[in-house]
């Protein structure tokens, strides 16, 4: 029997106003902790949205061998960012694990997978889109910004049908020299190619945030989260 208590990442936790009744799991990317995007926040307009629970947690802290085995914050160890056939499957199905249980924990709180987002940024991105598209049970929507389709080899076999039309988010900086868009338009074609919901938006950005970017983000958090509570 799984563990009802398992040891969850630490993070922190926001709400936009009192009692939540949805949540948003929000992963950061390489190097940085929680606190990258907790700031986001009071940037969003969630003025069409019910009380959120922003969760922001830490990925902990490995060697990366792309940056000499420098320890970091990370989701996953990355052997060179641009060949893809080297890729750190077990550390991506161990953080895959430590988001599941978050998303468990929320549930546990009263908080339905329907009313759960998770979103990533670059490495989070990646993290977001593999683990929220095997789930069981479908989120509200998946988050993907500046990102790309870890294992991606793997996806049309492992992909759970449950998740099928969770709706995607999908954001690129057209300018981004750390993920370049090429790598992020191919997830993108993977995953329509498999009938997959994706909306895809660029920007003329580099690896960041667009102004613009924040408010297309408020206006998909408003479409998937923004409906009422089944049953009222």
């Amino acid at each position: 029997m799984k563990d009802p208590m398992p040891t969850l990442l630490p993070r922190i936790e926001l709400v936009s106003s009192p009692n939540p009744t949805a949540a948003v799991i929000w992963l950061h990317g390489l190097g940085a902790d929680g606190n990258d995007f907790a700031g986001l926040v009071p940037e969003l307009d969630l003025r069409d949205c019910p009380p959120i629970r922003f969760v922001f947690p830490h990925a902990p802290s490995i060697p990366v061998t792309m940056n000499a085995g420098y320890v970091m914050p990370a989701w996953y160890d990355i052997p060179d960012l641009n060949r893809m056939e080297h890729q750190d499957a077990e550390g991506i199905q161990k953080s895959e694990q430590s988001i599941r249980d978050l998303i468990d924990n929320e549930v546990v709180r009263g908080i339905s997978f329907d009313r759960i987002v998770l979103a990533g940024f670059s490495q989070g991105s990646a993290m977001a889109l593999h683990t929220g598209l095997r789930l069981a049970r479908p989120l509200a929507g998946i988050i993907a910004l500046s990102g790309y389709l870890p294992l991606a080899d793997r996806f049309a076999a492992e992909r759970h049908a449950a998740s099928a039309t969770t709706p995607i988010f999908m954001a690129h900086g057209t300018n981004d020299p750390v993920v370049v868009a090429s790598r992020g338009e191919s997830a993108r074609n993977a995953l329509i190619a498999l009938g997959h919901p994706v909306q895809w938006h660029s920007y003329p950005m580099e690896h960041s945030l667009h102004p613009r970017e924040i408010a297309d983000i408020s206006a998909f958090l408003a479409h998937v989260l923004g409906h009422s509570e089944r049953g009222d």
